[in-house]
């Protein structure tokens, strides 16, 4: 009887060498790894002879040690692994045929592949992810969430705003999917108890994607939300953006301004971004230096330097701006108002000269003002820099080949001041993906600061006042662009209240 080495309860990390068939060895049930910096034939007492008669082949000379099961299967999971990330590392991405075009056909490619559990051959993973890739963005999708639930996974794709399921996957392919995801994001594979945060390039029927990926653990295992992020060359300009012209107008005549700041607010998902960098499409020159600060970078705009937050190294939007000033700029654009410091150090450059863009998170236009006062900025601050507040929305717009006339409550007619015509509301149909939607629309109320607010401010008046008289000399709403829009047949009454038109 062999005398071996025995260790117990032990965590060895996986020494992966060149020189052998790590893959060959793992089938015979023998790991390698470094104990005391000496490379190590691992084995355990169950598959002894296997693991020894594969060693005795090799053309290698290790001492050998033997491993309670436990720390022998922890080691073997590692080397999976490995493996498994090396195998994806392997496959090409961005061939046409690892992509299956139908969901149809993915659904049944996922019923049929039993080979997608084994480990030796992970090209079906790859095919899957690919699919889903493809699939999200022939159907426009901003996100794909991967959830893990407790029998099985599920697929869904935000959709004009709205989340929709894609499909449903075995658990276990769940896992490696999730795993190929990782690989193609630099993200640790083997760590599953930890978020996660990363980024990737796909390359997909010769369309580059920037996409953003957050893994997050939770109680049946890993879900992973993926945001794709647009190319310079998908930027809308400001007339794309569905905001009326008399709004467009005023917001390029505040864009010519040579300092001054100019804020978009609305909810998560209004879509401030994209109208900031609209503004700045619009406003680019080759005699302008133009520097972002963002979290994260949401479009990649070649004529535009963009700073990344990082705040594990401590930068943040306060010292990016800081370090931004010292660059000479001409405009500047910051990602988000987050804290009072933020706040200040933005005002105060767009005092001396600076033209900024900002948001904030407030439902309407005129509570930009409190909220920045609520941060601790001096009311003459506000005056003298502030040139005006876009308050935003996004609004899907009916299917105009499913839609259909429907007719209003008459107590909702009074009530939003309605005429008693006929409305349209959502059905479904091949076309818009059964949601009855396609496609959306920003709407939003421009707030420009002008002498009359200057003087309200000056007399003390809270925002609530200052937005009456606004409305009285003829600042449109965004109740009231949905109401046109509701009028005019685009969007449904459930939209309208989903986006706010019973706020005013």
């Amino acid at each position: 009887m062999i005398q071996l080495p025995f260790l117990e309860n032990i965590d060895l990390e996986p020494l992966w060498s060149e020189e052998v068939d790590n893959k060959l060895a793992m089938k015979h049930y023998l790991l390698f790894a470094n104990i005391h910096n000496h490379a190590t034939a691992i084995v355990q007492r169950e598959t002894l002879a296997t693991a020894l008669n594969h060693l005795s082949k090799l053309n290698i000379d290790y001492p050998i040690a033997e491993l309670d099961n436990g720390s022998f299967e922890r080691l073997s999971h590692k080397f999976r692994e490995i493996q498994t990330g090396s195998d994806f590392e392997n496959v090409n991405t961005t061939s046409g045929d690892d992509i299956i075009e139908v969901e149809s056909d993915l659904l049944d490619f996922i019923r049929n592949s039993h080979d997608l559990l084994s480990n030796e051959e992970s090209a079906p993973v790859v095919k899957l992810v690919n699919s889903l890739f493809f699939q999200a963005i022939k159907k426009g999708a901003s996100d794909i969430h991967i959830e893990t639930l407790e029998k099985k996974g599920e697929v869904r794709l935000r959709i004009d705003g709205a989340l929709k399921k894609h499909l449903d996957i075995d658990k276990n392919i769940t896992g490696l999917v999730i795993s190929r995801i990782k690989v193609i994001s630099n993200l640790d594979i083997s760590e599953k108890r930890i978020p996660q945060d990363g980024r990737t390039q796909v390359t997909i029927s010769g369309k580059t994607l920037d996409i953003r990926v957050s893994v997050l653990p939770t109680y049946y295992g890993e879900r992973v939300v993926m945001r794709m992020l647009m190319q310079s060359d998908t930027i809308p300009t400001l007339q794309d953006l569905g905001f009326t012209e008399e709004l467009t107008k005023d917001l390029n005549r505040l864009l010519t301004h040579p300092h001054g700041m100019i804020l978009v607010t609305g909810p998560t998902g209004s879509g401030k971004s994209t109208t900031l960098h609209a503004c700045l499409q619009h406003i680019a020159t080759p005699n302008k230096n133009i520097i972002t600060v963002e979290d994260p970078v949401e479009y990649n705009a070649e004529n535009v330097n963009q700073i990344q937050v990082n705040s594990k190294v401590g930068l943040t939007f306060a010292a990016g701006l800081r370090s931004i000033l010292r660059q000479d700029p001409d405009i500047i654009m910051v990602g988000e108002i987050r804290d009072s410091e933020t706040a200040d150090i933005a005002l105060r450059s767009a005092l001396t000269g600076h033209l900024m863009l900002s948001t904030l998170h407030t439902n309407d236009a005129t509570s930009a003002l409190s909220r920045l006062m609520d941060m601790g900025i001096e009311d003459f601050l506000l005056t003298s820099t502030l040139l005006g507040v876009l308050a935003q929305r996004l609004t899907r717009k009916l299917c105009n080949e499913c839609k259909i006339p429907t007719s209003l409550a008459p107590t909702i007619i009074s009530e939003l001041s309605l005429p008693n015509i006929e409305y349209f509301k959502a059905v479904g149909c091949t076309g818009c993906d059964f949601t009855g939607y396609r496609g959306r629309q920003a709407v939003g109320e421009l707030f420009v600061m002008n002498d009359r607010v200057k003087e309200m401010m000056k007399e003390g008046l809270n925002d609530h006042q200052i937005r009456i008289e606004m409305k009285r000399l003829g600042m449109k709403t965004i109740a009231d662009k949905l109401k046109e829009m509701l009028i005019a047949g685009k969007t449904s009454y459930e939209e309208a209240v989903r986006i706010g038109i019973m706020e005013d």
